[in-house]
């Protein structure tokens, strides 16, 4: 059997969250055959010829779609990246495949030197990687996965083995990347957010003396084109950054750019409500976890929440602890907490339908899908990376939070636009949001896997869907009475 069938076939010896029919010519075939062509045997590359190693948060969404296909794939995917695990709790936004040539992608092994200037912070010695980190989707992604197949989850002690290993990234990101000191976590590089050359990045990033451009060689541009990507000055400051943190060892407390982001914050505190319902799942309680989550959502409503725009905005803590003015897709993504409060959560739906990101289900909407920037921001562009398309991820966090909050029919509507762009673009990395032209890679992976997702999802099966629990569980504050098996306090997380 080919890989692709292999993929495509339904395992029948073990339940699974959501098993629609997989006709010859559907977009389960379609997506799947993606997933397919990019897996490398234990974990599944973003795109084949621009971005042919692991990456973290990449894979987290990999997994949400794998496990629809392979349950065991989805388990293998999160398992070989949290391998890369550094002794600090961190995990490193890239996991280097080293039989992919140096000069393929840049930033490569050679520039991070992670088993060298990451010894202090206990990089692995068997594999390289980077020493930055990214959006920690991945209790979030290890819950779901477990859904899809709790019989083969438990056969295997999937959960039991990830969840130490959670527990430690979380607690890095707590207690090493509180910059702030007001709870919330830091980014200490534009590519640890993942949305790399937003336009609030443009304030901080100013103060950055750029790496002169002869010292590296963009392999992007190989692949992609310049008017759609980071310009060069952009590049050569993310250069600098990235090459003094490595510098300084990995030290962290230190460095000249430093930004409290609502996103990542959104998804460290979804993915904690997630560490709580795996707890439970192993014997233990969730309480503490979830008291966390409560902490971290009122951190993040008291720090980042700006009601004059409507939404939530970044916090530069190294230009006078200021918001930063510009309206992002970032400041949307926490209405998939369910702990928001009611009136946020309704002001930000009415941020998302006005002007400013024009996404609806009305004859006067102006966008397909939800552009990454403000539609009315002087830096704009539909084309340029983070700076206005529209991506498929931030499309399925909204979908998914927009039914966590009541809102059904703009749920379906953006559903439906990410299933049929996706399918139409031939899983483009991302597209313009006005017209849904295809922009960067196909075959994308993080395209195929969540449109692989929504798709299961709106096949209409009777079981409830994972997320929708977590969500349940999250507003109930469901938990269960501590066995001995694993600390869950707030300083620990890890196996006794």
């Amino acid at each position: 059997m080919d890989r692709t069938a292999q993929l495509t076939t339904r395992a029948t010896e073990h339940p699974i969250a959501y098993d629609p029919p997989a006709s010859g010519d559907s977009l389960h075939v379609r997506a799947a055959r993606v997933l397919a062509a990019n897996w490398t045997g234990n974990a599944t590359v973003p795109s084949r010829s621009l971005y042919p190693h692991q990456w973290s948060w990449d894979s987290a969404f990999i997994a949400i779609g794998l496990r629809h296909v392979s349950p065991l794939r989805a388990q293998t995917e999160l398992e070989t990246l949290l391998a890369a695990q550094w002794g600090d709790g961190r995990v490193p936004h890239i996991v280097f495949n080293p039989s992919v040539p140096l000069d393929a992608y840049f930033p490569s092994p050679d520039f991070w030197r992670s088993a060298t200037a990451g010894r202090t912070a206990g990089a692995p010695r068997t594999v390289q990687t980077s020493g930055i980190v990214q959006p920690p989707v991945h209790a979030l992604a290890a819950w779901l996965v477990h859904r899809a197949d709790p019989v083969l989850s438990r056969s295997r002690g999937f959960l039991a083995r990830v969840y130490p290993r959670l527990a430690a990234w979380h607690r890095y990101l707590t207690h090493r990347r509180d910059r702030g000191g007001a709870g919330l976590v830091s980014v200490v590089h534009p590519w640890e957010q993942g949305m790399d050359n937003s336009p609030c990045w443009d304030a901080p990033l100013a103060r950055i003396t750029p790496a002169p451009a002869r010292t590296f060689r963009r392999a992007d541009l190989d692949h992609g084109a310049a008017e759609d990507r980071p310009t060069d000055l952009d590049y050569g400051r993310y250069v600098r950054l990235a090459a003094d943190y490595r510098d300084g060892r990995y030290a962290d407390g230190e460095g000249e750019f430093a930004v409290e982001d609502p996103a990542f914050n959104a998804l460290l505190i979804a993915s904690e409500h997630a560490l709580a319902r795996i707890a439970e799942e192993l014997g233990a309680a969730g309480t503490a976890r979830r008291a966390r989550a409560e902490r971290l959502t009122a951190a993040l409503v008291e720090r980042l929440w700006d009601p004059a725009a409507g939404m939530f905005l970044c916090r530069d803590l190294m230009g006078g602890q200021g918001l930063v003015r510009e309206r992002s897709v970032s400041g949307l993504i926490p209405l998939m907490l369910p702990g928001l409060p009611p009136e946020i959560a309704a002001t930000l739906v009415r941020t998302l339908r006005g002007p400013h990101f024009g996404c609806g289900d009305g004859p006067g909407d102006r966008t397909r899908l939800v552009p990454s920037y403000d539609l009315l921001g002087e830096a704009f562009d539909p084309h340029r990376y983070w700076r206005g398309p529209a991506w498929f991820n931030t499309g399925w966090l909204l979908e998914r939070g927009l039914r966590t909050h009541g809102e059904p029919r703009l749920a379906d509507t953006l559903r439906a636009a990410v299933l049929h762009l996706a399918d139409a673009t031939g899983f483009a990395e991302y597209v313009d949001p006005r017209t849904g032209e295809a922009c960067g890679a196909t075959g994308f992976g993080w395209t195929a896997a969540l449109a692989l997702d929504l798709y299961h999802d709106v096949q209409g099966q009777p079981r409830p869907q994972p997320y929708q629990e977590l969500v349940k569980g999250a507003r109930e504050g469901v938990s269960s009475a501590v066995t001995g098996t694993f600390d869950t306090s707030d300083e620990g997380g890890d196996r006794r």
